[in-house]
């Protein structure tokens, strides 16, 4: 395991602050620091950037971030058991981590950030992970206040956001992270290299924002999409009649079949779809 610091190994600042994983908390800790250290520089170059973490647990990603030479992290952790662990971090690493005790998908990330350069790197808790990636590429104003998203998923949900149509794994996510990012699965990382050892492989995954995507409304796209996807075995003239009664007309004005179905629409095609539904909301 590399030594990236005089700070001791975490199983021993685990044992010491009686850190047990919670299940209710999504929680798998991360040890090897390799690992934590390879997720940092996949990050890209972090001397000039404000580094948003959630969910640091015992610190590993945190420490690997620092040791990589983060101007700023800022760590957002719920358990308030990490927080003397983090501390410790805090003072070997003067002046460069801060941590709020609180729940992440309640907190502003653009307040707490301060409008800096960001990039958002996590270990993200299973149970909530999803909902911040969609919280982050659907935020009103793009480009956005982050610069990159590296970020750690079960395997699963990193095929959801990198899938392609046609594909088992399309859907909705993929559809609204392939129309406003580019990127995708980096490396997988098995379940030995955690505590406790999740049930699945999980997977590095890395996003930077589309400077220009398609125009279109976001929140016509996703009304488009979740009803599309809500009922994927059906076709589009059936599965959007929960949004319009003329679901069929609707399709065809935007160039597409009534009778093919969501997971046969690539992105262009869903954006028509939105654009042209938000335009019959507007007569």
């Amino acid at each position: 395991m590399a030594q990236i610091d005089d700070l001791p190994p975490l199983r021993d600042v685990i044992a010491a602050h009686g850190l047990n994983a919670k299940k209710s908390l999504g929680q798998n800790f991360l040890l090897d620091l390799n690992l934590t250290s390879r997720i940092a520089r996949s990050a890209g170059s972090l001397e000039d950037c404000t580094v948003l973490e959630v969910g640091p647990g015992p610190g590993g990603l945190t420490r690997a971030l620092l040791a990589a030479g983060a101007k700023r992290v800022i760590a957002i952790e719920k358990d308030s058991r990490c927080l003397p662990a983090l501390a410790e971090i805090s003072a070997h690493y003067p002046g460069r981590l801060e941590v709020i005790e609180g729940d992440a998908l309640e907190i502003d990330p653009v307040a707490l950030t301060g409008g800096d350069k960001v990039r958002i790197a996590a270990n993200l808790p299973y149970n909530v992970g999803t909902q911040l990636l969609i919280n982050w590429i659907t935020t009103p104003q793009w480009p956005p206040f982050w610069s990159s998203l590296t970020l750690m998923f079960q395997k699963e949900v990193g095929e959801r956001i990198s899938a392609p149509p046609a594909s088992k794994a399309y859907g909705r996510l993929a559809v609204l992270a392939g129309w406003r990012c580019k990127g995708g699965i980096l490396f997988d990382i098995s379940p030995k290299a955690f505590t406790p050892p999740p049930k699945v492989t999980s997977a590095v995954v890395h996003l930077t924002p589309n400077p220009s995507p398609l125009p279109c409304d976001l929140k016509a796209l996703e009304k488009i999409t979740a009803a599309a996807f809500g009922q994927r075995r059906k076709m589009l003239r059936a599965s959007l009649k929960s949004l319009t009664p003329d679901a069929e007309d609707l399709v065809t004005k935007a160039g597409l079949k009534p009778t093919a179905r969501a997971e046969e629409i690539d992105i262009a095609g869903f954006v028509e779809l939105a654009n042209t539904f938000r335009a019959a909301q507007a007569v």
